[in-house]
């Protein structure tokens, strides 16, 4: 067994404890005081200087003066309860580690650890990142914005996210090119003029309104995008009106789109402002869109993935490192890659019993603590390596 495996199963027991430890106490979005003082005493513990760089982002950083490579782990829990009767089940009823960001959090930990022993033998930095609020889609913009690619700037980064369902336990995958999908909200107010129901045309009804850019706005999908490119428009609301004889003022419709494309995620942002209004105009009403939040399309660098694929089989042998297919799932992480060069992994964590089998966000979720070892030794081992040969 590779010395570096040898190292992190040493520290099993420690690894399992910190992402228990963080799995009973789930907070959400960006405030996680709990988790954020845990991580930060843990990591001075192993003698580092965490410092807490806006609100629950931690960085920490070993190593010397070099090129550096970044190790994220996400670390907010999702608004659900959680019902796997675990004895470290969660004590928040209104909160769940149903997505695994606990364990991205004591892998993360526990490849602190074995970077901090060998800190004499790294060939540059690395810099940890321990984000919020990746849930919402906020954690990593607040992240960068407060300066974690920069003072050292990061050269490479990577990600691991665990999975309960495509891989048994200590595989990992990798998906070249885009493994996720954007994913931007969309909010359409429909403006038009409230009346009786017994006199409508002294009214100018945004319902009516609405429901033909509902339909107007399908056409995008079906006749302006190539089939090849993966896209998709979803309607999730439609709210307008409160009395069955009164026509409203307004109409509002609010949905997402995903795609995998950078230039398609562009032009159908843009086509749905242009039918959106072009359509309310034809009914006499007014139309306001916004797009309060949007990530881009998650582009993994392959040259980066290559070396580090190369890197994690050599690690953990050939038959242990899989190529998996994208998803239209998003991640924030992609506003760390439209900046640096990135990957991200995936770590397989399925139960052996398939009637423990669950997939994420659900509240019977459960994940096989064998693999967290293994995610730690493939976070260290990718910066060990990766530093040596980028000198």
């Amino acid at each position: 067994m590779n010395d570096l495996l040898k190292s992190a199963k040493a520290i099993e027991e420690t690894i399992v404890k910190d992402r228990r430890t963080i799995h009973q106490n789930p907070e959400l979005g960006n405030d996680l005081p709990q988790t954020t003082r845990y991580i930060m005493d843990r990591l001075t513990e192993m003698g580092y200087e965490p410092k807490e760089i806006c609100k629950s982002g931690v960085v920490a950083t070993v190593g010397k003066p070099g090129k550096t490579i970044l190790l994220r782990a996400d670390t907010d829990a999702l608004r659900m309860p959680e019902k796997t009767g675990l004895p470290f089940a969660s004590q928040n009823p209104e909160a769940a580690h149903t997505c695994g960001h606990d364990t991205h959090a004591a892998m993360l930990l526990g490849a602190a650890k074995l970077l901090k022993d060998r800190e004499n033998e790294l060939c540059g930095t690395v810099k940890l990142m321990f984000q919020p609020a990746e849930e919402i889609l906020a954690g990593a913009k607040a992240m960068i914005d407060a300066g974690v690619l920069e003072n050292p700037h990061v050269d490479a980064a990577v990600a691991i996210h665990i999975s309960s369902v495509t891989q048994p336990a200590g595989f990992v995958g990798f998906t070249k090119g885009g493994s996720h999908g954007s994913a931007d909200k969309f909010v359409i107010t429909v403006k038009g003029k409230g009346g009786h129901g017994a006199n409508p045309h002294t009214a100018i009804d945004p319902i009516t309104a609405g429901s033909h850019i509902v339909i107007a706005l399908q056409e995008i999908l079906a006749r302006e995008i190539d089939a090849a490119d993966t896209a998709t428009m979803t309607i999730g609301a439609f709210q307008s009106g409160l009395k069955e004889n009164v026509i409203p003022d307004e109409a509002m419709i609010m949905g997402t789109i995903r795609t995998k494309s950078s230039k398609v995620r562009t032009f159908m942002k843009q086509r749905l402002v242009e039918v959106a209004k072009a359509v309310a105009s034809a009914f006499r009403c007014d139309c306001e869109v916004e797009y309060p939040f949007g990530v881009a399309p998650l582009e993994n660098d392959n040259d980066l993935m290559d070396e580090i694929v190369g890197y994690t089989r050599d690690l953990l042998g050939e038959d242990k490192v899989q190529e998996l297919p994208g998803g239209m799932g998003s991640e924030d992480f992609s506003l760390v890659t439209e900046k640096v060069p990135g990957i991200f992994l995936r770590l397989g964590a399925m139960p052996s019993d398939p009637e423990k089998v669950f997939p994420a966000h659900n509240p019977n979720v459960l994940f096989d603590e064998s693999a967290f070892p293994i995610g730690s030794a493939v976070y260290a081992n990718a910066a060990i390596q990766w530093l040596k040969n980028n000198q």
